[in-house]
């Protein structure tokens, strides 16, 4: 079965055709710059252009950097803060015609490695790490996703009152 793969970044926004049993790119990846700013109605237009540029009218897999909770999006740490309760499988369903599903990106990477790649079949606690325009951390326990850890937007510094994994914790102060 083959997807349309779409990563978005806080500096590009990334798409190729998959096949979701090898995890092999179809055809060579296609890159656009991210919008400034990256509102929700201008990014969704990016994807609506990349599933244009390969003439896709399947399914759609779209990453997104932030925490994602069936398709809304919880927080803004790359992109803009607009897209903060947004449901972004409906937008971009809307740009495209097509199916889509949205998941946070490290999330994304982490099951595609335990599936595919390094964690396969490993036991106990597995954590994946990406690094792009922010740092992404996906956790497997027992094979079992721990979904939207975003360790990358913990706040730091010596008083740190309540840093559970909270929406709030990911955005951008000062």
């Amino acid at each position: 079965m083959e997807i349309l793969g779409i990563d978005i970044g806080g500096s590009g926004i990334k798409g190729a055709p998959v096949d979701v049993d090898t995890g092999e790119l179809v055809a060579e990846r296609h890159r656009i710059p991210t919008p400034r700013p990256s509102r929700p109605e201008a990014v969704a237009e990016v994807v609506a252009q990349l599933a244009g540029h390969f003439d896709w009218h399947g399914p759609i897999g779209c990453t997104f950097p932030a925490i994602v909770r069936h398709g809304v999006v919880y927080s803004a740490a790359n992109v803009d803060e607009s897209w903060i309760g947004v449901d972004a499988v409906r937008l971009f369903q809307k740009a495209t015609g097509s199916p889509v599903r949205v998941l946070n990106d490290a999330d994304a990477a982490g099951i595609a490695e335990m599936a595919l790649g390094a964690g396969r079949n490993r036991r106990g606690v597995v954590i994946m790490l990406t690094f792009g325009t922010g740092i992404g951390t996906a956790i497997f326990v027992d094979g079992h996703l721990l979904p939207n850890t975003e360790f990358g937007h913990l706040p730091s510094g010596a008083r740190m009152p309540n840093i559970g994994l909270r929406p709030g914790c990911a955005r951008r102060r000062g």
